[in-house]
């Protein structure tokens, strides 16, 4: 699995949601999208991606998603 492409697909995603006025819901839907529309491999992939530190082109709005919201993806 490219952990490259998957961080390119939730920035895309992130940037659809970034524009809410409530951050808080807005990473709350960031982490609801990826749930439901990721398979799972996908989203262990991810994570595994902020673990070893190898999401530096990660966009700060999904970084902060998926690591506040992290019970819910996984």
């Amino acid at each position: 699995m490219d952990v490259n492409n998957l961080i390119k697909m939730a920035n895309q995603i992130g940037d659809f949601f970034e524009s809410m006025p409530d951050r808080a819901q807005a990473t709350k839907d960031i982490a609801l999208h990826i749930k439901r529309f990721w398979e799972p491999r996908m989203r262990r992939a991810i994570i595994d991606s902020i673990d070893q530190k190898q999401d530096a082109a990660m966009s700060v709005i999904v970084r902060e998603a998926l690591t506040s919201h992290r019970t819910l993806i996984v």
